[in-house]
């Protein structure tokens, strides 16, 4: 894994969208794998209705993330489409792991408030262009970090 100073720059050049804050909330938690860093929000901010958002490429290769099961049970999961992912991580370890979990998209709407594991796969038009790419042309943005506006997650 990249170090988190690097993750940070490039999570800050992609987002592009006036919706998508990136913040450097793993550095304020302490946290450094996905499943502390969920486990802490939800300490921190007992009211929200958390909803992991993935790729299914990270689908594909979940279960050789650290303690990966215990992700499916903190939150539900949205997973979307990535080519040439989609249909490897369908059937994949972590896919058939949680299984029973698996909700039709139409339960989209109800995916925040579903009790974990529950989790999504949405089959999205797939984008031509690679995430390199993407990257590459994307202009950087401001970003807000919590730790420098006083906020304690």
């Amino acid at each position: 894994m990249a170090p988190f100073a690097e993750r940070l720059a490039a999570a800050r050049t992609v987002a592009n969208h006036p919706a998508i804050e990136v913040s450097d909330v793993e550095a304020a938690l302490g946290t450094r794998y996905t499943v502390d860093t969920l486990a802490a929000l939800k300490r921190c901010f007992p009211h929200v209705r958390f909803v992991w958002i993935m790729g299914a490429d990270n689908l594909v290769q979940l279960p050789r993330w650290r303690r990966w099961a215990d992700i499916f049970r903190l939150v539900p999961i949205a997973v979307f489409g990535r080519a040439p992912y989609s249909s490897r991580a369908l059937s994949g370890g972590a896919a058939l792991a949680f299984a029973r979990g698996r909700l039709h998209t139409r339960s989209a709407r109800i995916l925040a408030d579903t009790r974990p594991p529950a989790w999504i796969f949405f089959h999205s038009r797939l984008h031509p262009a690679s995430a390199t790419a993407i990257r590459s042309a994307t202009p950087p943005r401001k970003t807000r970090s919590m730790s420098r506006k006083g906020s304690k997650p």
